[in-house]
């Protein structure tokens, strides 16, 4: 009978083939799951890409809003519960408010480091008009979620302003350390 004459022989034909279908089948998986992760990658990107389009066309918004708040006094009362006792410091509130957001979102779609960012903020806390619009605002900064880009933003401003303060040099541009991210 040919069938019970399977051996030793068949045996390893049979193993070797299974190991074969083992080993494609591990290369097709392997190949498969570098794909998903080519994948995931790429939604990843496009995700953040999508978040920054919608940081910039917020930002748009803002600015637009506020151009036109600096250029009305009517419209600019509206724009902040701080009350200024003069239009020209208004609208000076309003410029900082503008350079800082638009620090903030340079940070935020990846155009400048962290360490970029506290050389733009050090420069703007030399200002003692950023500075009295900065403590003017404390309040409205007590509400931000502690962990948040902007509540750690802020921080990193208090720090600066802090550290100006107590440096025993006139070289600004080289008080503070940037904290770490």
């Amino acid at each position: 009978m040919a069938t019970q004459k399977f051996g030793v022989r068949g045996w390893a034909y049979a193993a070797v083939a299974g190991l074969a279908f083992a080993a494609g089948a591990l290369a097709t998986l392997a190949s498969q799951r570098q794909r998903y992760e080519e994948l995931r990658l790429r939604v990843a990107e496009v995700e953040r890409g999508t978040r920054q389009n919608a940081m910039l066309d917020q930002q748009r918004a803002q600015q637009y809003l506020l151009s036109k708040a600096m250029g009305d006094a009517d419209l600019a009362a509206v724009y902040s519960t701080v009350q200024v006792n003069s239009p020209t410091r208004q609208r000076q509130y309003l410029f900082a408010n503008a350079m800082y957001t638009n620090a903030l979102l340079a940070y935020r779609v990846e155009v400048v480091s962290w360490e970029e960012l506290h050389g733009h903020l050090r420069m703007f806390c030399q200002n003692p008009i950023f500075r009295a619009y900065w403590e003017d605002h404390r309040p409205h900064r007590a509400s931000l979620e502690g962990n948040s880009t902007e509540a750690r933003v802020g921080r990193m401003v208090d720090r600066l302003i802090r550290d100006l303060d107590e440096a025993d040099t006139e070289e600004w541009w080289v008080v503070g350390e940037p904290p770490t991210e």
